[in-house]
């Protein structure tokens, strides 16, 4: 009997683990980093291959499945105020408990050394309203610049439906065709996906081990209880409320995705894993997902947010800063605007935290303080990332009236219908 993806993922997921432990133990640690991971390399590359051409044809194909001006304008609206509804609530939530637990007080933790990337990149964010309109669409598709791409694929696709037949159809039905084609490809390269997981655990294990870990324990459990407490209460709430999704039949549905996310630490990287799930096992439409998906793997990081904040406010503490409630504000609002200036790749968020810390006045080498642990933590917060954008899709699936909907707890004759 073929074991389902999840359970494979899963299963790719601990042998990584395992063999990367056994690889530091048994002196073979070279081998994992630089032969087996070309295995992780490959399965990334060929999920990257196709993100742009899948996001660009779904966002397309789903913003002239739509139809009326005034339903895509809803739908603009629903999504954008969820994504920033869900944000603050992350935020807030990681602002609570590292008040309450003050992870970096008394912390002796010696600095390293910052990365000149992240000094390079502390500019970026300051540009992002003003970057989300291409100058070239092409250049930025092929650079990967995921905000001005979906720009322009949703102004392309809305006035694809404002210009007169033959035409509206002909390139209605082409991005479609591409659509389905690119979806094709996804699903050929989701099969490969329990041995990139496996490649990639094993990578980051032989690399890392646990050690490095222990000075930052106190740190590790607040932004980790932050997340569980968002990701197992705040966002299952919102769907029982809001939607009256079951949580636990909404979570399975998205296993797979989830698990990716975590392994590769990339939003966008699992983006067509999340879309695959959506569709297939949680039962959201086309329309929906292909419209809602995209943005949120680009703007709504709630895991991201979370974790800056409670980032800035630990390296506040272990150099004896104490902010003010006014401060408090601007580490929030500046969480918010750098969650959504982040791109959706590993170590996005340890860039972004670096504006943070200049917004509030605080030493920029104190990353240095969280280096060693951030990969573990970037994993964590990609998959409430992609949780919530997963949840965000079936809410504004529910609110149009769909009635496909797989994942409810009950059925939805019995629900609004």
């Amino acid at each position: 009997m073929k074991l389902k993806l999840h359970w494979q993922i899963f299963i790719g997921l601990a042998l990584g683990v395992a063999f990367g432990f056994l690889a530091r133990a048994f002196g073979f640690r070279e081998f994992v980093i630089e032969d087996v991971a070309v295995l992780g390399t490959v399965f990334l590359r060929g999920l990257r291959m196709i993100i742009v051409p899948l996001i660009v044809s779904s966002i397309i194909s789903g913003v002239t499945s739509i139809g009326s001006a005034e339903r895509f304008g809803r739908l603009s609206l629903k999504t954008l105020t969820y994504y920033i509804s869900t944000s603050l609530l992350a935020i807030v939530t990681g602002l609570v408990l590292v008040n309450l637990i003050q992870p970096g007080v008394g912390a002796q933790l010696g600095l390293q050394e910052i990365p000149s990337e992240l000094a390079a990149n502390t500019e970026k964010v300051g540009d992002t309203l003003l970057g989300i309109i291409p100058t070239n669409p092409l250049a930025a598709m092929m650079r990967g610049d995921m905000l001005p791409t979906i720009f322009f694929s949703l102004l392309f696709g809305f006035f694809i439906t404002r210009v007169p037949q033959p035409y509206n159809d002909q390139l209605t039905k082409f991005f479609q065709g591409v659509f389905e084609v690119m979806m094709k490809m996804t699903h050929f390269i989701i099969l490969f996906t329990p041995i990139g997981v496996f490649a990639l655990m094993a990578k980051i294990v032989a690399q890392t081990g646990f050690d490095v870990f222990v000075p930052l324990g106190t740190y590790m459990i607040t932004v980790t209880a932050a997340l569980v407490i968002h990701a197992t209460i705040t966002l299952p709430t919102l769907l029982s409320v809001l939607a009256g999704v079951n949580p636990i039949a909404h979570a399975r549905a998205m296993s797979s995705a989830l698990l990716t996310a975590f392994s590769t630490a990339s939003s966008s990287a699992t983006l067509p894993l999340t879309m695959d799930a959506m569709e297939n096992n949680a039962g959201v439409s086309n329309k929906i997902s292909s419209f809602v998906l995209p943005l949120g793997a680009t703007i709504n990081m709630d895991g991201t947010a979370l974790y800056e904040c409670i980032a800035a406010m630990f390296i506040a503490q272990a150099y004896g800063i104490e902010l003010s409630f006014a401060q408090q504000v601007i580490v929030v609002l500046t969480a918010l605007l750098a969650s959504i200036g982040a791109a959706g790749v590993p170590m996005a968020g340890l860039v972004m935290i670096t504006i943070i810390l200049r917004a509030v006045g605080l030493p920029l080498e104190g990353v240095g303080l969280i280096l060693a642990v951030d990969r573990i933590l970037d994993m964590m917060r990609t998959s409430v990332n992609v949780w919530s954008d997963s949840s965000g899709a079936v809410i504004i699936a529910r609110s149009e009236g769909e009635k496909g909907i797989k994942v409810l707890r009950k059925t939805p004759e019995t629900i609004g219908g």
